[in-house]
């Protein structure tokens, strides 16, 4: 089986879209099957498109063994709405530029970004003859923080509804997913196939005993590692971080690693605040050093930002913290806490609530065997369920099914 994937973001690019977008590429591979991706040039968070990509109507290329045709998008940094538009936009009309270049295809996977990528996937699926399946990594508009009495959400929930109606198979990546999807969008449920995020158990793994090159041997370490989005709340983390600070636990030390538009906010936040016991990493690294970087903190921190009700996706961020066997503090309410929960991985605070984020976080430095059984609880279970070839073996047999009834 041939797949093509329509995914703007991909690695080298952050975020949870690109990680999940090669996850299940890797995995399909892992189960025998023949994928190329059509992405966009390398530009998030950004919009720093690396030299060798500039003014060039295509770039193929091997990514980890996958083959990836990239086409244009301008160099814009994804902030604001207006700003990701364009490069929505952009890349649903360069995408097309790949379509001679695909070759045969039995299916056509829409990756990211949600609904929007449906429209090349679509025509590519028209040419090619071949059904078309929808990922859900969020819910638009549900997800998008708009009222819901906006223009603009309401246009979103009508797209929503073309492509949920048009999509032959339909995957979410939360189970919490799917009863919006039937309520909201009529019953689709024969199409639905949950597909949780998946993690390469083989680079995100715990540590080899004396690894502590980012850390002292006495040191604890609060590690955040991803992209400075709006979806997250770094203040949650700053104010703990004074927390701690103010009760002289000298041996604790934060570290926030990635890029993104809230940079400047969290530099003048740790200004403002005067911390000294935080640290800001402003780079992007490649999976492998995310992967050491993770391995050589105390703690894992997921703090997502208060939206007034609970969560119903899980960040893929998750199940790498779990993976390399660290304790996990999820600020958050909803199906990231349950997943937490239900795993024995961590420790759930409401999000906003520093304190109590600052109390977990000394609890685990004092207790150290506490810590270290909710680590090997999340590695165990990411073994169990969650590996890139369990992922991708669910993913083809939900693209089989498609093929067999069409």
């Amino acid at each position: 089986m041939r797949v093509v994937i329509i995914a703007q973001l991909f690695p080298p690019d952050m975020g949870g879209g690109s990680t999940r977008a090669f996850n299940i590429a890797k995995g399909l591979i892992l189960n025998g099957c023949d994928v190329v991706v059509v992405s966009a040039f390398p530009h998030y968070p950004a919009g720093d498109i690396p030299a060798k990509y500039r003014w060039r109507p295509l770039v193929f290329e091997r990514v980890d063994g996958i083959s990836v045709i990239r086409t244009p998008v301008p160099p814009v940094a994804s902030e604001k709405l207006t700003k990701r538009l364009v490069l929505f936009i952009s890349f649903a009309v360069t995408s097309l530029f790949a379509l001679p270049f695909s070759g045969r295809v039995n299916v056509v996977w829409a990756a990211n970004p949600n609904l929007i990528s449906f429209v090349p996937a679509r025509i590519f699926s028209f040419v090619k003859r071949a059904p078309v399946g929808l990922n859900v990594d969020d819910l638009w508009p549900e997800d998008m923080g708009l009222p819901d009495t906006s223009i603009l959400y309401k246009v979103i929930r009508l797209v929503a509804r073309v492509v949920y109606q048009k999509a032959q198979v339909i995957t979410p990546i939360s189970p919490d997913y799917v009863d919006t999807i039937n309520q909201s969008y009529g019953d689709h449920n024969k199409k639905i196939h949950v597909i949780g995020g998946g993690v390469d158990v083989s680079i995100f793994k715990p540590a080899e005993d004396g690894l502590t090159t980012m850390k002292s041997i006495n040191e604890f370490v609060v590690l955040y590692s991803g992209s400075f989005s709006t979806a997250y709340d770094f203040e949650q983390v700053l104010l703990a971080a004074r927390e701690v600070q103010a009760g002289f636990e000298s041996s604790v030390r934060f570290v926030i690693q990635g890029k993104g538009e809230l940079a400047n906010n969290i530099k003048r936040r740790i200004v403002e605040l005067e911390l000294n016991n935080i640290a800001l990493v402003e780079k992007i690294l490649s999976r492998p050093d995310v992967a050491k970087m993770l391995q050589q903190s105390s703690a894992l921190v997921l703090p997502l930002k208060d939206l007034g009700r609970p969560y119903s996706g899980i960040s893929s961020k998750i199940y790498e913290y779990q993976a390399v066997g660290k304790p996990v503090l999820c600020c958050a309410q909803g199906a990231p806490s349950s997943h937490i929960e239900r795993t024995r991985s961590g420790i759930v605070v409401r999000p906003g609530d520093f304190k109590s984020l600052a109390e977990s976080i000394l609890y685990l430095k004092r207790h150290p065997e506490v810590a270290g059984e909710l680590g090997k609880n999340g590695r165990d279970y990411v073994e169990r369920t969650s590996t890139i070839e369990r992922i991708g073996r669910k993913m083809k047999v939900a693209l089989e099914q498609v093929l067999q009834s069409n």
